[in-house]
């Protein structure tokens, strides 16, 4: 019996006590726990309230058959991986041992038993067992792997990305986990969360180790290094880090020590995951910036101060795309004449961004020229067709007196404005067709602004949803515009709050004119 048992409680099941005794004594020298039990029943209680590795059980019980005993364990889903090796003095025939094995038992053993031979088998058993459960373990890790780097893909920010990276990695090692990096600002998070499944926190952190090198390195640190996670009873804990790139900063993702070098594969493949989905995400942020000073750059660069009028603006880019888009508008004074223009060219790429500039710059010249409204969408068609024929864009065109408030107005394709005055709220509509379409169009619309009267104009982003009509999102724009506040700028911000959605997924820009 040279071989010994680490750590392993086999549960011996007999009603009679000299051989219970025997099997006791034999498992008990060659280094096993063992447990007792007299009964079917008691062994089964015995089963769910304590942790147990390996059965030995008689066939002949009092209560039950060792077989029906063997077939409960078996078809528990909690207990179907335990081993269970049957023992017996009376049915000793092959019927006998065919029946205990073809109802699940691992090995059938009948008296006399040698000593060497039930410490053998038992260990036989338990081998097999042992590797299956290893398999089936990495088969788990593989599988959360897979998911988890998925997720870190999906994550549509640095801190999401460590949020998800986190939740993985303590699925993956059962235990405490802490994912720590730098965002495109150089801010240092570490994400962390505990055993059972407790929610992940995100703390500010700060590297205190010499700079690793480019590559991935396995270490093991002390667990209060990482006091971010509660590590139990963990005096180490396994940290892998990753640099991609010598001009970045590391990657950490750090578990509960382990000996087994399955972990350690997998803790590798999920460090290099959560590495290149930062190493994306931050290139990704880097563009968006780049893209967003690029937009910025095409549209006015303040609001005019004209006597009479109060004007505020709102533009906000989608949040999910690095793209530029095509919203725009242009709020200036011509002469004593107020040209007002919103729209958006289909598409959000660098692309849509030059013809939306375009189309800007020729809505300016030609009301720089003196036309009308509705001249200016004409000419503005035209060039489109002519210059732009793959292109479409929606516009709308208002010029206003500030001293009057008599305003004209030409439409292509867009969004009505919404009037507020105090006798409620209005659409003033002025249906005709895209710009980029060869047909008719309306007579320009005139209307007065009256005083105290304000005039919100704005882009599709602010109102449409993908999940609802777009007359729910006219609605729910008169409705949240009805009472305009004091600041414009102040009424911009809450009608964006309102109404659009937390990650923006278009392009909205909002022009407010307000006549005192």
């Amino acid at each position: 019996m040279s071989e010994r048992a680490d750590a392993m409680t086999v549960l011996v099941v007999d009603d009679s006590a000299p051989k219970r005794y025997l099997l006791t004594t034999w498992l008990h020298r060659a280094g096993f726990t063992v447990l007792q039990a007299e009964t079917g029943g008691a062994a089964l209680h015995m089963i769910e309230a304590t942790p147990v590795d390996l059965v030995v059980l008689d066939v002949k019980l009092p209560d039950m058959t060792g077989f029906e005993v063997c077939e409960r364990i078996k078809t528990n889903p909690r207990h179907q991986a335990l081993p269970v090796i049957h023992v017996s003095a009376h049915a000793v025939d092959v019927r006998d041992r065919t029946h205990g094995l073809s109802n699940g038992a691992d090995a059938y053993l009948t008296e006399p038993i040698e000593p060497d031979e039930l410490v053998a088998t038992a260990h036989a058993v338990l081998r097999y067992y042992q590797a299956r459960q290893r398999a089936e373990r990495l088969a788990e890790r593989m599988t959360s792997l897979a998911e988890t780097t998925l997720a870190v893909n999906l994550a549509s920010s640095v801190t999401e990305l460590l949020q998800v990276a986190c939740q993985g990695a303590a699925r993956m090692f059962d235990g405490s986990a802490v994912v720590a990096a730098e965002t495109i600002d150089g801010e240092a998070l570490a994400a962390a969360t505990g055993d059972n499944g407790q929610p992940v926190t995100l703390h500010p952190w700060v590297d205190g180790g010499t700079s690793p090198p480019v590559g991935i390195t396995v270490r093991s640190d002390r667990a209060a290094d990482w006091p971010q996670a509660d590590w139990g009873a963990h005096e180490a804990v396994a940290v892998a880090v990753v640099r991609l790139r010598a001009d970045r900063a590391p990657v950490y993702v750090t578990v509960a020590a382990g000996n087994q070098p399955p972990a350690l594969s997998t803790l590798h493949q999920l460090a290099q995951a959560v590495a290149a989905a930062i190493e994306a995400q931050r290139s990704y942020d880097q563009e968006h910036r780049i893209a967003l000073t690029l937009q910025r750059s095409l549209l006015p660069r303040r609001v005019p101060r004209i006597a009479g009028l109060d004007l505020a603006v709102r533009y906000e880019p989608a949040s999910v795309d690095t793209e530029v888009g095509g919203d725009f508008y242009e709020l200036t004074m011509l002469g004593d004449t107020l040209l007002v223009a919103i729209g958006d060219v289909t598409g959000h790429s660098l692309h849509a961004a030059t013809v939306m500039a375009e189309v800007r710059h020729a809505i300016r010249a030609y009301a720089v020229d003196g036309h009308p409204p509705g001249a200016i969408v004409d000419r503005v068609n035209t060039l489109m067709r002519t210059l732009l024929p793959d292109e479409l864009a929606t516009i709308c065109v208002i010029q206003l007196d500030p001293a009057t408030g008599a305003a004209r107005m030409a439409s292509a394709g867009h969004l009505p404005p919404l009037l507020v005055t105090g006798a409620g709220t209005r659409y003033l509509e002025h249906l005709a067709p895209l710009l980029g379409v060869a047909a008719r169009r309306p007579p320009d619309l005139e209307f007065t602004l009256p005083q105290d009267a304000t005039l919100v104009l704005y882009t599709d982003g602010l109102i449409e949803r993908r999940d609802a009509d777009i007359d729910d999102g006219l609605r729910a724009l008169a409705s949240s515009a009805a009472q305009v506040d004091a600041d414009l700028d102040h009424f911009c911000h809450r009608l964006l709050t309102e109404l659009a959605t937390p990650h923006i997924r278009d392009d909205i820009a909002v022009v407010t004119v307000r006549r005192r």
